[in-house]
């Protein structure tokens, strides 16, 4: 028998790869923070031993799911400004509140009240765009969470930065810092087309190409900035990014709820990305991403939550049942986006778009053993006909049990394993304090 970490019996496993597979009374093996086996429970029991076997017996096993765009320390600002359309709430209230409490002290207990939310939910990668990323990324890393680190860039000055030039080079330092963190990647993510003229974009697109980052912009959002944009230079925002060069396979777009025919085919001959945020664009009122289309178009579509800020929460989960129930309502087909899609879009697309699809979205043998388990037990799950189509459409994220990054148990029966939750909850209330008097 082969001696390795951690063996885990669960009732069922979903690997996402192949699609629509469910095993049933499966195991998962994992030593030195890889998937070494996925097999059957009776055989895993003859194969393998370890000091630390869990038994799942009301539970699936799957990837953990990749949050693939979040501004994680605006967890702090949580319901601030509510109700309101994104410009509006944008250049209104949150640059406001940022202009003034924005700091070292503000992303590191913003960064992990993000990650305790995000880790009690399943989501085991986030991709991040805010200012103070090496702040993120020291979080991150204490917590064992793995994580994108976008390399935020805009024309006007921060505390984090005075000018493009000065975010670039902020950023390109990180990333060199950054490269020996197995956990930690750091795609270029300047803010928006609207906030980053033609030649920090430019040079973006050519430190992109020759240092192989993506590049996580948000692009479309509303029909505001698409048709703002166009009275202002005769072009779409994505029209722009094209004639730049930025419209590749290396694009994150995120939003994307404004497309024609014509954007979509551009993008899915690009191979780039989107990153589909329902539940901010909602409750934002800006718009619906034509998400069938766009995958039948061949373009992958991962899933993100935004920025606690504007959803109000962190919850894949959640985004999943949205997504799904609102693609199939702007198709007019009920068959547009199933189960398993939205779950795939949670978990290896999202790998895809930050180029992490070869280490981890699903759960086969050589990949990261990033994994959740979700407790299907409970009444609100019961009876159960279809594991895949019950985590997507009646599970919470209070049915998260368990979770594991590169092996390491970071929620154990629903229990944080890095965090101490009281004095958490004791940062955020003195943030809380702070901001409800400015």
């Amino acid at each position: 028998m082969q001696t390795i970490d951690t063996l885990i019996h669960a009732r069922w496993v979903i690997p996402i790869q192949p699609e629509n597979t469910v095993f049933e009374h499966y195991s998962l093996a994992i030593h030195e923070g890889k998937i070494v086996g996925l097999l059957p429970t009776e055989l895993a029991q003859l194969e393998y031993k370890s000091d630390n076997i869990i038994e799942l017996h009301t539970h699936a096993l799957t990837a953990g799911f990749v949050n693939a765009h979040t501004h994680s320390a605006m967890s702090l600002m949580r319901g601030v400004a509510d109700d309101l359309p994104l410009m509006n709430w944008l250049e209104n209230h949150i640059w406001k509140l940022e202009s003034k409490w924005v700091s070292e002290e503000f992303v590191r207990d913003g960064a992990d009240l993000a990650i305790a939310e995000m880790l009690r939910s399943g989501t085991t990668c986030f991709n991040d765009m805010y200012f103070f990323p090496e702040i993120t990324a020291q979080q991150a890393i204490k917590h064992g969470i793995r994580a994108s680190l976008g390399l935020i860039v805009i024309d006007f000055p921060s505390i984090w930065a005075q000018d493009s030039n000065e975010y670039i080079d902020k950023g390109i330092a990180l990333h060199k810092e950054l490269l020996q963190h197995e956990l930690i990647s750091t795609p270029f993510a300047p803010h928006a087309p609207y906030t980053v003229s033609n030649e920090p974009l430019t040079r973006i697109n050519e430190l992109a190409q020759d240092l192989k980052l993506p590049v996580h912009i948000h692009l479309h959002e509303t029909a505001h900035e698409v048709e703002t944009a166009f009275a202002q230079s005769g072009q779409r925002p994505i029209e722009r990014l094209h004639a730049l060069g930025l419209v590749n396979d290396s694009l994150i777009a995120v939003h994307a709820t404004q497309l024609t025919d014509e954007d979509i085919a551009l993008l899915a001959d690009a191979g780039a990305s989107i990153v589909h945020c329902p539940e901010s664009n909602l409750k934002l009122a800006s718009g619906f991403c034509p998400v069938s289309k766009c995958l039948d178009a061949g373009i992958n579509v991962a899933l993100g939550t935004d920025g606690a800020a504007s959803n109000n929460d962190l919850d894949m989960l959640g985004e999943m049942r949205t997504a799904a129930l609102i693609g199939k309502a702007v198709a007019q087909d009920a068959k547009a986006i199933s189960a398993m899609t939205a779950l795939k879009m949670a978990t290896l697309n999202g790998a895809k778009a930050l180029g992490l699809e070869s280490q981890v979205g699903s759960l086969e043998i050589g990949k990261s053993a990033d994994v959740i388990a979700i407790d299907l037990s409970d009444l609100e799950t019961q009876p159960l006909y279809n594991p895949i189509s019950q985590i997507v459409y009646a599970a919470t994220r209070s049915q998260v049990s368990d979770v594991w990054v590169a092996g390491n148990q970071l929620l154990k029966s629903r229990h944080l394993t890095t965090f101490k939750m009281r004095e958490l909850k004791e940062i955020t209330d003195k943030w809380h304090a702070r901001l409800a008097h400015s």
